[in-house]
C-alpha cells in the first residue's frame, strides 16, 4: 500500500483517525529521504511534515495513533538491545527543571541495588540512561557530566552496552542513528510553533526511552512555575499520555508529578550540580572523611527526597522492593553505605579519558569550582521567603552562561546559582538569599536584577507545596 503524504495531512487536518499504516509509512519515508541521493517521490517534504505536525498540534491524537507514532519513531533507526545483559532494564526520565540533578544520584543507586552477589554473575538491574542537553531555561544532564574531566557522553552502542554490563549503568547522549525520526521532527517543531503539543512531546520522549530497551520506566513530570508544563492540568495530561503509551508498548510505566516551584537542591548550573551530588555521595559514604554542614544538607533535602522517591519506584518495578516505600528505604541505605558512590566512580572511570583528573576534581569538588566572578544577594527585609518564579531563576542561570542561547552553543562549566534559602524559610534582613557565579563579570548584572525581582519576602508563612503531588500508574488510567 502506497502512502501519500498529502493524504495523511488531509486526514488529520479533517479530524479523521490515522491508520497505523499511514503513520508508519509517513515516518519511514521521512527517515529514508535522509540517506537518499535523490528525494523519493513519496517522501514528505519539510513543508508537508510541518503541516502534519500542525495538524497534530491542533487535532491531537487518540491513544492508538499516539502508540503507532511512538513505535514508528522508536524503530526508525538503531535500538539498544539489552537482552544480552540478562538484566531488568529500568530508567527514569524528567521533563526538565531548574537544578534537577537527581539522575546523577539515582542511576548509581539503582546499579548498586542490582550488583552481582557472586563473581561471574551479571547485574540483576541495569539503568541505560540516555540523556539530553540544556533546553531553554532548564539544564541538561549531558552538559553537567561533561564538566567532569575527560568525561565522554557520545558512545557507540556496543561500548554503551559494555559499560552497562560492567558498571550496571551508563549515561550518554543520543547517537545519530538512535531514533533519527525524533531528530528530524524536533528540528521542525522548534521552528513551527508545535513544541508544546503533549502528543508530540510524548512521542518524542517515549520513542527515545523505549528505544533503550527498557523493561520499566519511571517518569518525573514537573509542574509549577519552573516546569515546561506550568499548569497542573497540562502536566497531568502529559503524564497520563506517557504512562499509557509506555504500557501499550509493554514497558511498565509510572509517572510521579513533582513540584518545580523552586530550584531543586542547593545549586543550579553545570559543575556545581555535579559538586552537590559528589558532596552528598561523600557525606553519606563511610569511607569518605567528609561531612556537609547541617544547613547545606538541609538545603539539599528536597533533592534527596525526590531521589529516594524515584529510585524507590524503580527498585520496586525491578523486583528489588515489595513496595515503592520499601524501595525508598533501600535507596537511602545504598547511598548511606557508600555503594552508590562506588558505582558512580566505576562508571566515571569507564567513561572518562582523564580519570586521574576526575579523581582530583572529586577530591575537593568545591575547590574545583572556579568561577571568575561572583555576587551575593542579601534580603532587603525580614520575613518569610514566600514565592519565586522558578522559570525566571532558570533563565538567570542561562544568562550567567550555564545555558544556551542557540542550539550547539558552548556552555560555561562554572556559571550558575547557589540558593541559600528555601520557600517557607524565615529570613532576616541582610541574610544571604543567593550567590551568582559566572566566568564573565559582565554577565552578573541582568541575572541579579532577575533574582531581586522574583524572590519575594512576605510577612506570612506561605502554604507549603508537596514535593510529590500525584502518582499515576496504569490503574489510574481506567
Amino acid at each position: 500500500m502506497t502512502i501519500h503524504p498529502i493524504d495523511v495531512i488531509q486526514h488529520k487536518r479533517d479530524g479523521l483517525t490515522l491508520s497505523d499504516a499511514e503513520i508508519q509509512g509517513f515516518i519511514r519515508a521521512l527517515v529514508e529521504r535522509e540517506s537518499a541521493a535523490d528525494l523519493p517521490t513519496d517522501a514528505p517534504t519539510d513543508a508537508q511534515t510541518a503541516a502534519l505536525l500542525m495538524a497534530i498540534f491542533l487535532r491531537g491524537l487518540n491513544a492508538q495513533e499516539l502508540a503507532a507514532l511512538t513505535q514508528a519513531m522508536r524503530f526508525s533507526g538503531e535500538t539498544l538491545d539489552t537482552s544480552s545483559l540478562h538484566s531488568f532494564a529500568v530508567d527514569k526520565h524528567s521533563t526538565g527543571g531548574v537544578g534537577d540533578k537527581a539522575s546523577l544520584l539515582i542511576a548509581p543507586i539503582v546499579a548498586a541495588a542490582g550488583a552481582p552477589v557472586a563473581e561471574g554473575e551479571g547485574y540483576t538491574l541495569c539503568d541505560p540512561m540516555i540523556s539530553g542537553r540544556s533546553l531553554g531555561h532548564t539544564g541538561g544532564t549531558l552538559d553537567k557530566l561533561e564538566t567532569i574531566p575527560g568525561f565522554r557522553t557520545q558512545l557507540p552502542l556496543p561500548e554503551f552496552l559494555a559499560i552497562l554490563r560492567q558498571a550496571g549503568f551508563a549515561m550518554a547522549g543520543q547517537t545519530p542513528t538512535l531514533v533519527p525520526a525524533d531528530r528530524i521532527l524536533y528540528a521542525l517543531r522548534d521552528h513551527t510553533g508545535t513544541v508544546e503539543s503533549p502528543y508530540l512531546i510524548t512521542a518524542s520522549i517515549m520513542s527515545k526511552k523505549l528505544a533503550a530497551g527498557l523493561n520499566a520506566l519511571v517518569l518525573d513530570v514537573k509542574t509549577g512555575s519552573g516546569a515546561f508544563m506550568s499548569k497542573y492540568a497540562d502536566a497531568q495530561l502529559l503524564a497520563r499520555l506517557m504512562v499509557e503509551t509506555g504500557e501499550r508498548a509493554g514497558t511498565r510505566t509510572v509517572a510521579l508529578m513533582t513540584s518545580m516551584d523552586q530550584p531543586l537542591g542547593r545549586f543550579a548550573g553545570n559543575w556545581i550540580e555535579v559538586q552537590e551530588c559528589i558532596e552528598l555521595f561523600q557525606h553519606f559514604s563511610p569511607e569518605c572523611e567528609f561531612a556537609l554542614p547541617e544547613e547545606k544538607l538541609r538545603l539539599s533535602g528536597d533533592l534527596l527526597a525526590l531521589t529516594h522517591a524515584l529510585s524507590g519506584w524503580m527498585l520496586h518495578l525491578g523486583g528489588k522492593a515489595a513496595t515503592p516505600e520499601d524501595g525508598a528505604i533501600l535507596s537511602a541505605r545504598l547511598l548511606a553505605d557508600g555503594s552508590a558512590y562506588k558505582h558512580f566512580l566505576r562508571m566515571v572511570e569507564m567513561q572518562s579519558d582523564d580519570y586521574a583528573g576526575a579523581q582530583a576534581a572529586f577530591a575537593d569538588p568545591a575547590a574545583y569550582h572556579r568561577p571568575s566572578a561572583t555576587r551575593t544577594l542579601g534580603a532587603d527585609r525580614a520575613g518569610f521567603l514566600a514565592a519565586m518564579d522558578c522559570k525566571q531563576i532558570g533563565w538567570a542561570v542561562q544568562r550567567l552562561g550555564a545555558g544556551r542561547t542557540r542550539p550547539g552553543a558552548p556552555v560555561s562549566a562554572h556559571a550558575g546559582i547557589e540558593m541559600h534559602a528555601k520557600l517557607g524559610d524565615r529570613i532576616e534582613a541582610g541574610q544571604r538569599l543567593a550567590t551568582l557565579f559566572s566566568e564573565d563579570a559582565a554577565l552578573l548584572d541582568e541575572p541579579e536584577e532577575m533574582l531581586r525581582e522574583t524572590l519575594q519576602i512576605a510577612d506570612e508563612l506561605p502554604t507549603p507545596i508537596p514535593l510529590v503531588r500525584e502518582i499515576i500508574t496504569k490503574n489510574q488510567l481506567a
